[in-house]
């Protein structure tokens, strides 16, 4: 008897209002491009205010051209804006979009199977939200949800210096279950442009949320 069909990989991406925009959007591009994986993606309206400092996207959060996310590059960037097949503005199979603080939305339950969350960048309040299970938007709650039911979540908070008050709610998570992955790229893989430090991160993330790439040389690769 055939079980049927494959799920696709699940995974939520938050974006939130620390510095590092580039890197989220990568991620994004680059998950876009696996027919199986299947994007829940919600940005806070501080994440999109970075958006538009870092990425020059200006990006009206209740109306959301999801096209401007999948084709943005930074103006540093060497290489072309990816090309992509269009979407309509709400998303489509592979690609979900959620307001941050519609609580209606799957992403906000547990019963809503997710193989894993990501939030990048993640912001000094979005990190004490969760760490103190006081979810004041959809993103911290669906990191609560990602906790509680021992799914992946992984932190991408990009600040330096840290306070010992951001210290401790980073070993809280930790302690809980999350994986503490702060935006620090490597140099050992034959760093040519920008774009290699922010693949690196992407790399990074990947990794942990199971999904194959190869953004960068790995160490030691041949």
């Amino acid at each position: 008897m055939s079980d049927g069909p494959k799920r696709r990989r699940r995974i939520v991406l938050a974006i939130t209002g620390a510095s590092g925009a580039p890197i989220a959007v990568r991620l994004l591009q680059i998950m876009r491009r696996d027919p199986n994986v299947e994007v829940h993606l919600t940005i806070s309206p501080s994440g999109a205010a970075v958006l538009q400092q870092e990425m020059g996207l200006q990006l009206n959060l209740r109306a959301i051209n999801l096209n401007e996310l999948l084709g943005c590059v930074p103006a540093w960037a060497s290489e072309p804006a990816p090309q992509f097949d269009p979407i309509d503005s709400g998303g489509d199979d592979r690609l979900h979009y959620h307001q941050h603080d519609d609580y209606m939305t799957p992403i906000a339950s547990g019963s809503f199977l997710t193989d894993a969350m990501v939030l990048c960048p993640c912001s000094g309040s979005t990190l004490s939200g969760v760490a103190r299970s006081a979810a004041s938007n959809l993103i911290q709650r669906a990191a609560e949800v990602h906790l509680k039911e021992h799914r992946k979540l992984v932190v991408v908070p990009r600040e330096t210096p840290m306070s010992v008050l951001q210290i401790e709610n980073m070993h809280r998570l930790a302690a809980a279950g999350a994986v503490i992955l702060p935006a620090m790229p490597g140099w050992y893989h034959d760093v040519q442009r920008l774009e290699d430090l922010v693949d690196f991160v992407v790399a990074r993330i990947m990794d942990q949320i199971g999904l194959d790439n190869g953004l960068i040389q790995r160490w030691k690769d041949a």
